[in-house]
């Protein structure tokens, strides 16, 4: 496997990891707060990210690279509103989009074609992530502080699936 392109692999594995850690951060939140639709909704959403971790760890494997586990700092665990955990996920997905984008554009770079395609599910993946957290800050947007909307919202939440949980047809 392309140095670079291993290189840039590995932060990638160390960004879905933390990914997955500050989601289960924000579950635990939730469901501390008593918001347990959100926080069974983050509960899966923390899963999914660890299974892009592992996608990546088992590609880079098996190109004949070698997949690096990253130790974790410590995520947000506090938050002012349900908004403002939203609003950050929003920021982290966009931040994620980012350094996939910087991958595929190495592996360009590099004319690993190979890994480039591979990339192509996680440039998918992220147009559906961010779609989705969007939707959602849009939707708390609208409640604005409203207690029963809230409490609607929360009961919604819980009946989302994050696609890699969704049934596969």
């Amino acid at each position: 496997m392309n140095s670079k392109v291993e290189e840039i692999l590995n932060r990638q594995i160390a960004a879905e990891a933390s990914s997955s850690q500050l989601y289960l951060s924000m579950a635990s939140w939730a469901e501390c707060h008593g918001i347990n639709g959100t926080a069974k909704f983050l509960y899966l959403h923390s899963d999914e990210e660890r299974e892009h971790m592992l996608k990546l760890v088992r590609f880079v494997n098996e190109r004949g690279g070698t997949a690096i586990i990253p130790a974790i700092d410590s995520p947000k665990s506090d938050f002012d509103s349900l908004r403002q955990l939203f609003v950050l996920l929003l920021e982290h997905e966009i931040k994620v989009t980012e350094m996939i984008n910087e991958v595929v554009h190495v592996c360009l770079q590099e004319k690993d074609y190979t890994t480039h395609n591979f990339m192509q599910w996680f440039v998918a993946e992220q147009l559906e992530e961010e779609a989705l957290a969007r939707e959602i800050v849009d939707k708390l947007n609208m409640i604005g502080d409203d207690k029963g909307g809230l409490y609607l919202f929360d009961r919604d939440i819980e009946m989302m699936q994050t696609s890699a949980n969704a049934p596969q047809n």
